[in-house]
């Protein structure tokens, strides 16, 4: 069964792509990184080809004297010690220019706020009132500020193609920038090991132009769509019956606790638990069957549904687009 999720996950497209920086903060560290490795190389190079010429040129012959000493020769010293202090003092510079591109200071207020939990992702967007798991949409070219939470335990936030690493400490806010160069879908990961799912702790990031941005926030301001056939309407009793509503919220209903994720437009979401599985009816069937076979230490127990109330569920989860 977690082959078969792990397929359903790699079917989306899991490479994390760490080379392809596109922003600005992630393409500053890039750089930086190619012009460390252009530096280091070169070391590399003069260094060994220093000992391969010594140990040629120099090497032991009978009857030879020994090679003439350079020991205390300051013109010696002083260059062999100038040469690295000026390749650290250039390093020095770069980097902190780089950490100035790619982590500057914070806004007066985020425009996204997202919190770590075990093992998934929250986004509360403070402007619209809009609440999202897993899956965030932001505004291409333009940057986003980010205030990084967490409720349980350590989360190491990592989108490499937009951003660096920074961790989600409880009690302790920390904030990052983000910045999509163009539209597209980024992928993004957990990288601090925060427990049983840590692997399966994954999130996307969609970033798009700023007209499909505004529909997406329209759409998810909405309510969640009442259930029209029979089946979703039984899913929909049954939800509220069981102790779902609990733990998950669905605007427009009596549910309204997050304990878990947001449901309201679950529906529309591209993966399941965090990116274990392809959001299609048939990973819900399974996941709703027995979600701790899918996800081993999910916080979600087993229900034991039956076979026609996980019908119910299924057609009415469906409806929430």
């Amino acid at each position: 069964m977690l082959q078969n999720s792990a397929h359903s996950f790699l079917a989306l497209g899991s490479v994390l792509r760490v080379l392809n920086p596109d922003s600005p903060q992630a393409r500053s560290i890039f750089d930086l990184g190619v012009v460390s490795g252009i530096i280091f190389a070169i070391i590399f190079v003069i260094v060994a080809g220093i000992i391969v010429y010594a140990l040629m040129r120099f090497r032991w012959r009978e009857g030879e004297p020994d090679p003439y000493q350079l020991a205390g020769n300051k013109t010696v010293e002083i260059v062999w010690t100038a040469i690295p202090c000026l390749i650290v003092v250039a390093l020095f510079a770069l980097t902190a220019r780089t950490m100035n591109l790619s982590d500057p200071p914070p806004a007066p207020e985020p425009d996204l706020v997202v919190t770590g939990h075990q093992w998934w992702w929250e986004a509360r967007y403070p402007k619209s009132g809009i609440v999202v798991a897993n899956e965030f949409h932001i505004p291409a070219g333009k940057a986003v500020s980010v205030r990084l939470e967490s409720t349980d335990v350590l989360h190491e936030f990592w989108l490499p193609e937009l951003a660096r690493k920074i961790t989600a400490v409880p009690g302790h806010p920390n904030h990052i920038w983000l910045q999509a160069d163009k539209p597209g879908t980024y992928r993004g990961i957990c990288s601090e090991f925060c427990g049983t799912q840590h692997a399966w702790m994954h999130f996307l990031i969609v970033a798009e132009s700023e007209a499909q941005f505004a529909a997406w926030e329209n759409a998810q301001r909405q309510p969640a769509a009442k259930p029209v056939s029979e089946s979703a309407e039984k899913g929909f009793a049954l939800f509220q019956k069981t102790s779902c509503w609990n733990c998950h919220a669905i605007n427009g209903t009596t549910a309204d606790v997050r304990v878990g994720p947001d449901l309201t437009h679950f529906a529309s979401r591209r993966q399941l638990g965090a990116g274990i599985a392809a959001n299609t009816p048939e990973n819900l069937r399974r996941w709703l069957a027995n979600p701790q076979r899918i996800k081993p230490g999910v916080k979600m127990p087993d229900f034991k549904f039956t076979d026609e109330q996980i019908t119910q569920l299924v057609d009415y989860f469906e409806t929430l687009k």
